[in-house]
């Protein structure tokens, strides 16, 4: 089982930007890592991905263009940092490792506790 501790989130003014911080310990082999976020009564969405290699990045096209993923295999960390936010990007912030299909469709073999992001109008 991998274990993931997030860290980075709060609340910040519309345009700001935050950087969230995710890292893997446990019994680690062969994973990569990613982003989902919630919304009270919506499901929860992927946000981006990586291979922990870094050699490849996916992002939903709601966050293309603001959000950087980024992985430090050497740490077993990811982190996401969230420029230009926008109140919509509101929400709990979940890292998640698995492999990647899993990561595309919301099933990944481990979540972490979630951190809130508000961002404010």
């Amino acid at each position: 089982q991998v274990q993931l501790v997030e860290s980075g989130g709060g609340l910040v003014q519309a345009g700001g930007s935050l950087r969230l911080s995710c890292a893997a310990s446990g019994i680690i082999s062969s994973y990569e890592m990613g982003w989902f976020r919630q919304v009270p009564g919506k499901d929860r969405e992927f946000v981006a991905a990586v291979t922990m290699s870094g050699a490849s990045t996916y992002y939903a096209d709601s966050v293309k263009g603001r959000f950087t993923i980024t992985a430090d295999s050497a740490k077993n960390t990811v982190y996401l940092q969230m420029n230009t936010l926008k109140p919509e990007d509101t929400a709990v912030y979940y890292c998640a490792a698995g492999r990647l299909r899993t990561l595309f469709i919301g099933t990944p073999g481990s979540w972490g506790q979630g951190t809130q992001v508000t961002v404010t109008s």
